[in-house]
């Protein structure tokens, strides 16, 4: 296992921890083990793997994460101060962060007198004993020990001295770090720096760190103060999980921290994205788009003088290059767009198209013309890929679809609904006609389209449809307003977007699923 001591800043993940307790983000024992080592990999400093005493599966954890060979991140098991009243060597709750057997132990402590009065029910002087005892006691057990101060910044506006002894108590324990936790969210970058700097006047020797939450969309900016006051430690989740609005979004702070203010904290950032995505795969939450760095729209340009100018120099309108967090630029096209947005598109598809021609002028036409109608190509790169070969006339149809029809059956006997559909085409002169029965409208032509086409086109059972979404445009006509379905569909470790448009949802449907499979044979055409 490498040292980090002589980091600038170490990162310290509490995404198994405290990022659970966000609504919606939960995660298997498999789940925690795989991210822990995908953030050791990474080069995260301490991995927060939950907190034993509170469920048994961190119990569980920590028995598995044994077996793991990390190579740089150290393990950290949470949990509380000893209860008041219990002589520490009694306490159960510290008794299984020993058990847990990691090299490092977080303990958190009350820094807010109203929490020691109000929800511990007893006196300052214990409280400190607590924090005092505790800290002392791990190290006693050769253990390295993190420090987390509750609730210190509110504690700190309400009584600073009581806030400040709070601390000291832990580090005449012996803590090898402090933590100040901002633990509503509701601090102020500018407090943020100003309390640090007592802290560190008050207790100079003992290595500070922070942790925030971003209540008020400041827990990165607040992470980010106190690196600026002097700390060297930053606690937070991936992609920002967390309770309520979630913690300080580590895939912001890092390259902040690496970037913005040169302090190298990770070996690879290009390696973030990646990282960010696998979170969120994992924990089967849907990707951010506009999540800062790594999110999918980070670095999209819309706009044709945007575009214009991002062709000429690309830093014009990106603050750091894409590529060394692992992102890419974003060309998008739209009713917005300019010739260059189309250029530089058809460029990534490996098309020549030159500025000012009668092809670009043509594609550009047809893209406002089709958005004016409803279709939306940002997110349908795949649609807007088969529009430019139409366009250019290097497209060759596969198949011409003659009709399709559908139908549901509920029956009133128990008998299961029955959701059926047949279509009919003809690849060349031959003709083809097949019904297929689906758990729904979209499965069931999906279904019958496929079998279609299987026979010429065996390679089709390679690609499968990953995400169907549809809205409702200009929602005034009710009923009768237009529908767009945006189908997303997959093949060989690449994912393509269609878009179809129309008053009948199962006609838009149909569009963007036939442009899916479309699109797959023409670049296995031009492959």
């Amino acid at each position: 296992m490498s040292d980090s001591s002589d980091k600038p800043v170490r990162l310290y993940d509490t995404t198994l921890r405290d990022g659970t307790q966000g609504e919606g983000f939960q995660l298997s024992l498999l789940d925690k083990l795989r991210i822990a080592e995908r953030l050791d990999a990474f080069g995260v400093d301490y991995i927060e793997g939950g907190w034993p005493g509170s469920n048994p599966k961190d119990v569980d954890f920590f028995q598995e994460a044994r077996k793991l060979e990390l190579s740089h991140a150290k393990l950290a098991a949470f949990g509380s101060t000893r209860r008041a009243g219990t002589p520490v060597e009694e306490d159960s709750q510290v008794r299984l962060l020993l058990d847990a057997g990691t090299p490092v132990v977080t303990i958190f402590g009350k820094s807010w007198e109203l929490q020691v009065t109000e929800v511990l029910r007893t006196t300052a002087e214990e409280n400190r004993a607590m924090i005092r005892d505790t800290v002392a006691h791990l190290k006693k057990h050769g253990r390295e020990v993190v420090y987390d101060a509750e609730h210190f910044f509110d504690g700190y506006k309400d009584s600073p001295e009581h806030a400040l002894r709070s601390l000291e108590a832990a580090a005449e324990g012996g803590a090898d770090s402090l933590v100040l936790c901002d633990t509503n969210g509701g601090t102020l970058p500018s407090e943020v720096m100003e309390i640090c700097a007592a802290v560190m006047a008050r207790i100079p020797g003992v290595p500070l760190g922070i942790h925030t939450h971003n209540d008020c969309e400041l827990g990165v900016a607040n992470a980010i103060a106190a690196v600026e006051a002097g700390a060297v430690q930053v606690q937070g989740t991936i992609n920002g999980y967390g309770e309520r609005t979630g913690n300080c979004n580590l895939t912001s702070v890092i390259p902040i921290l690496q970037l913005k203010m040169g302090l190298a904290v990770v070996p690879d950032l290009a390696k973030l994205q990646e990282l960010s995505y696998f979170v969120d795969d994992v924990s089967n939450n849907p990707h951010f788009a506009r999540a800062a760095f790594v999110g999918r729209t980070a670095f999209a340009h819309k706009g044709g003088m945007h575009v214009n100018a991002v062709q000429k120099l690309a830093r014009s309108y990106e603050h750091i290059v894409p590529e060394t967090v692992g992102n890419t630029q974003n060309i998008l096209v739209s009713e917005l767009s300019g010739q260059s947005n189309i250029l530089i598109k058809a460029e990534q598809l490996g098309i020549r198209l030159d500025k000012g021609s009668d092809e670009a002028k043509a594609v550009l036409r047809k893209v406002k013309e089709l958005e004016n109608e409803g279709y939306a190509f940002e997110a349908a790169g795949g649609s807007l890929e088969l529009l430019i070969l139409r366009e250019l006339g290097q497209y060759e149809k596969p198949f011409d679809l003659k009709e399709f029809h559908t139908s549901f059956r509920q029956y009133r006997d128990g008998h299961q609904p029955v959701c059926e559909a047949t279509v009919k085409l003809y690849v060349g002169e031959v003709p083809e006609y097949t019904v297929a029965e689906g758990l729904g409208v979209v499965n069931a032509l999906d279904k019958a389209l496929r079998k279609a086409l299987r026979p010429f086109y065996p390679e089709i059972a390679e690609v499968s449809l990953v995400d169907y979404k549809v809205r409702i445009i200009d929602g005034h006509d009710a009923t009768a307003a237009k529908t767009r379905v945006l189908i997303v569909s997959a093949a060989g470790g690449e994912n393509w977007g269609t878009v179809g448009v129309s008053e009948n949802i199962i006609e838009a449907s149909w569009i963007a699923l036939v442009d899916g499979i479309d699109l797959f044979l023409q670049r296995q055409r031009r492959s």
